[in-house]
């Protein structure tokens, strides 16, 4: 399966995540919905096993593997969230699992992938270069390589996201959505907008790593020089063809916000939801908040995509 999910792969893929995944909760904020003036639902992907919306992914992958993939075992990179999912799903069927992560990763988030029991190769200064080298290992080693993008089954997989998002919302016009290599704002665009055409989703990056973004722009997968966010969930250096070509098709609009305006939707998270959120996590209230004027009257949903943060980072933004 080379080719683009559809959403017949959307519906697949529920079929199988509800086996292992409950379904996660979408609820109203009175703070949000004042803040933004108009109705505003979270979506709580920070409630996954692993904190964050990737498991779905992982899961729905790992479980269509032939029997000879299983056992020669799987390679993906990662600086976090990505890594975990394959970890978990790869724990649960059984499958041995190799986790490339950058030199000076997030500690927490390796030692997460660590406890699922996955094998961590440090390599490289950022996600792009441990992306190569675990190609490179999947080649000497006979893995198979988990591209954290290009991947049908895991664009399905966290697509059904979007579909949980307007069954439980059928009155939503309006979905943020988080984009660091595009496999959650490509999911849910393609479930959403075939269940709902006249949606609009809206795709979140960060200024300080707009790789993505420019792509969306050109149409096709671009480089950015730029990459220095400190949310981990959104670093990439280059856009994805598959994701790209999804977001370019079902994305209404993509917005970037500055990472003090990512800090700060962190901050208010936290006080008016109680939920921690790590800085990807985010994104989707801060770009809500730069769109504010054009939300007017309307119903708005943001996927808040993840939990891992660490520490320090929340000690700087509490104390911001």
């Amino acid at each position: 399966m080379n080719n683009f999910p559809t959403f017949a792969d959307v519906l697949d893929a529920r079929r199988v995540i509800s086996r292992y995944l409950s379904r996660t909760s979408l609820y109203r904020y009175s703070g949000l919905c004042e803040l933004l003036d108009c109705e505003v639902y979270v979506k709580h992907e920070n409630h996954q096993p692993i904190g964050a919306f990737k498991v779905r992914g992982g899961i729905n992958l790992l479980s269509r593997l032939t029997n000879g993939e299983k056992r020669k075992g799987v390679i993906t990179a990662s600086t976090g969230n990505h890594g975990q999912s394959i970890a978990y799903a790869a724990k649960l069927f059984g499958i041995n699992a190799t986790i490339v992560v950058p030199e000076k990763n997030n500690p927490d988030k390796v030692k997460a992938i660590e406890r699922l029991g996955a094998t961590i190769v440090e390599q490289g200064k950022d996600f792009d270069d441990a992306r190569v080298h675990a190609e490179k290992l999947s080649v000497s080693k006979g893995y198979r390589y988990i591209h954290s993008a290009n991947e049908p089954h895991l664009i399905a997989g966290v697509g059904t996201i979007g579909l949980e998002i307007v069954e439980d919302c059928p009155a939503v016009d309006v979905i943020f959505v988080p984009v660091g290599g595009g496999s959650g704002a490509s999911g849910t665009s393609l479930a959403a907008k075939t269940v709902k055409p006249a949606i609009d989703v809206i795709g979140v990056q960060s200024e300080q790593a707009p790789a993505a973004y420019l792509s969306w722009k050109s149409g096709k997968a671009l480089s950015s020089d730029r990459m220095e966010t400190f949310a981990e969930g959104l670093a990439t250096r280059v856009g994805f063809e598959m994701t790209v070509a999804m977001m370019k098709k079902n994305l209404s609009d993509f917005v970037l916000v500055s990472d003090d305006e990512i800090r700060h939707a962190m901050k208010l998270l936290l006080e008016h939801t109680h939920n921690l959120v790590e800085g990807a996590g985010a994104a989707s209230l801060a770009g809500a908040l730069k769109m504010k004027e054009k939300l007017k009257g309307r119903t708005v949903a943001m996927t808040l995509s993840g939990a891992n943060v660490t520490l320090s980072t929340l000690h700087s933004i509490v104390h911001h």
